[in-house]
C-alpha cells in the first residue's frame, strides 16, 4: 500500500520545477524573437537602400523628384525606428520605401523604353528620307546621263553631216566643168573658124552652115 501523504510534497516540488523551467524557456525565447525582428528590419532597410540607389542611378531624382524623396523619407523613418527599438515599425517603413523605389524604377524604365522607341523611329525616318533623297539624286543623274548621250549622238550626227558636206565639196571641185560657147558668123558660106583660147581641154569646133550664108560655131570648154 502506497503512502499518499509522503508523495504530495514530492509532486509539489516537481510541479514547481516544471513551472520554473517553462518560465525560463519563455524568458530565453523572448530575446531570440526580438533579435529576429531586428535582423528582419535591418534586411528590409538594406533592400530599400539598394533599390533607392538603383533608382538614383536611373535618374529618378531628376525625372521623378517627388517619388524619389518619398522613398528616401520612408527609409529614414525605418532607420530611426530601428535605432529606437521599434522594430515592427522599422520593417513597415523599410517595406514602404522599397515599394516607392520599385514604382520609381518601373516608371523610369518605361520612360527610357519610350525614349528609345522614339529615337529608333526618328532614326528610321531619317534613314528613309536619306534613301529617298539618294533615289531622287540617282534619277537626276540618270536623266543627266541620258541628255548627255543624246547630245553626244547629235554632235556625232552633225560631225558626220559636216564630213559628208566637205567630201561633196571636194568631189565637186575635182570634177571638170563643161561650158558651151556658140559663135554665129554672117557672110560667106565658108567662114574661117574662130579660135578660142581655153585653159585645159578644147574640143574641135563644129561648124554649121545655113542656106543664107550664116555660120554657127559651138565650142565646148572643160575647166
Amino acid at each position: 500500500m502506497t503512502n499518499t501523504t509522503t508523495n504530495k510534497p514530492h509532486l509539489a516540488r516537481t510541479g514547481l520545477v516544471a513551472s520554473l523551467m517553462a518560465a525560463g524557456a519563455l524568458m530565453a525565447g523572448a530575446p531570440a524573437h526580438a533579435a529576429g525582428k531586428a535582423e528582419r528590419a535591418r534586411q528590409a532597410i538594406a533592400t530599400a537602400q539598394a533599390k533607392i540607389q538603383t533608382a538614383d542611378a536611373l535618374g529618378t531624382a531628376e525625372v521623378q523628384p517627388r517619388e524619389s524623396a518619398q522613398a528616401k523619407a520612408a527609409l529614414a523613418h525605418a532607420q530611426e525606428n530601428l535605432a529606437a527599438g521599434h522594430k515592427p515599425e522599422a520593417i513597415d517603413d523599410a517595406i514602404h520605401a522599397s515599394a516607392l523605389a520599385d514604382t520609381a524604377i518601373g516608371t523610369m524604365q518605361k520612360r527610357q523604353a519610350r525614349a528609345a522607341d522614339e529615337q529608333a523611329a526618328t532614326q528610321q525616318a531619317a534613314l528613309d528620307d536619306a534613301r529617298q533623297q539618294a533615289m531622287m539624286a540617282q534619277q537626276q543623274v540618270d536623266a543627266a546621263n541620258s541628255r548627255a548621250d543624246m547630245a553626244t549622238a547629235a554632235a556625232q550626227s552633225s560631225a558626220a553631216e559636216a564630213a559628208a558636206a566637205r567630201q561633196a565639196a571636194a568631189t565637186a571641185m575635182a570634177t571638170p566643168a563643161t561650158v558651151e560657147t556658140t559663135v554665129t558668123t554672117h557672110g560667106t558660106t565658108r567662114a574661117p573658124a574662130r579660135k578660142v583660147a581655153v585653159r585645159k581641154v578644147v574640143h574641135h569646133p563644129v561648124r554649121t552652115a545655113s542656106a543664107s550664108g550664116t555660120v554657127t560655131t559651138t565650142t565646148r570648154i572643160t575647166r
